[in-house]
């Protein structure tokens, strides 16, 4: 129950994260978005581990693994921000989750799981929900739908490596090590497409990263305490659920 609690208020935090990423897509490069993304979350997090768990700033055991799915993340980052600039927040989601197809097919090659019947029945109903509920249309073959697909290939396999991580490196550590890889590495292109932004747009961008940083912290205790492919259905029941009601509201409406 721990872990489905953990999962569940993961997938409210992140898509607040995805909405004011799309608003600010219309005047900012994806790139700074995607800085602001992880600079805010390093920033975030550094301050509280070192004050409050300094015991956990110690170097990862697996700092391949680590590197790797931080790099995963800032990839499926870079390619959703720019799909969700190009065309709707519900059609990319849409494409996007095919994650949790990912995370049941892969599981039991790379983390040993057992996947049953019922696990791939919820999965797929589930995903086929989706396409009912939120009812996107046609999608046009394009690179931002190849971009937003390709998202939900590379999260499925973020699930997989978190999953795999949460057995020896700290959930704290985890995420600030993958806050700081993507940081380092979209801060080496700053300087070429820096727009200035405004107060608005600052406190925007702060709050893309700490929605970012608290919505990945839930996500990667919940998968500490369960099977990925256990989690798979229910992160895309609420992802339905919460895109339904982003698409009824006024506030998804300012980002189509």
């Amino acid at each position: 129950m721990k872990a489905i609690t953990f999962n569940l208020l993961a997938w409210i935090m992140l898509p607040i994260m995805d909405g004011f990423a799309k608003y600010l897509s219309v005047n900012l490069p994806v790139l700074q978005i995607t800085w602001a993304r992880y600079f805010f979350t390093v920033a975030f997090t550094l301050p509280i581990m070192f004050f409050f768990f300094r015991e956990n700033l110690v170097w990862t055991d697996k700092p391949k693994l680590q590197f790797i799915r931080g790099l995963i993340l800032l990839t499926a980052n870079i390619c959703f921000f720019y799909a969700i600039s190009v065309i709707s927040l519900a059609k990319a989601l849409t494409l996007a989750f095919v994650a949790p197809l990912i995370v049941t097919a892969f599981s039991p090659i790379f983390l040993g799981e057992k996947v049953g019947f019922r696990r791939w029945s919820a999965v797929i109903i589930g995903f086929i929900g989706s396409l009912v509920v939120i009812r996107p249309g046609f999608v046009e073959i394009n690179l931002a739908s190849i971009a937003a697909l390709g998202t939900g290939i590379m999260y499925g396999f973020y699930l997989i490596i978190t999953r795999k991580l949460s057995t020896s490196d700290n959930p704290l550590l985890t995420l600030l090590l993958t806050g700081v890889v993507g940081a380092v590495i979209v801060s080496t292109a700053m300087p070429y497409v820096w727009v200035n932004p405004t107060l608005n747009q600052w406190s925007m961008m702060a709050a893309i990263g700490i929605f970012a940083c608290i919505g990945h912290l839930f996500l990667i205790l919940s998968l500490k305490y369960a099977d990925a492919s256990k989690l798979a259905p229910f992160s895309l029941i609420l992802r339905i659920f919460m895109l339904k009601n982003l698409v009824k509201s006024t506030f998804f409406d300012l980002f189509n």
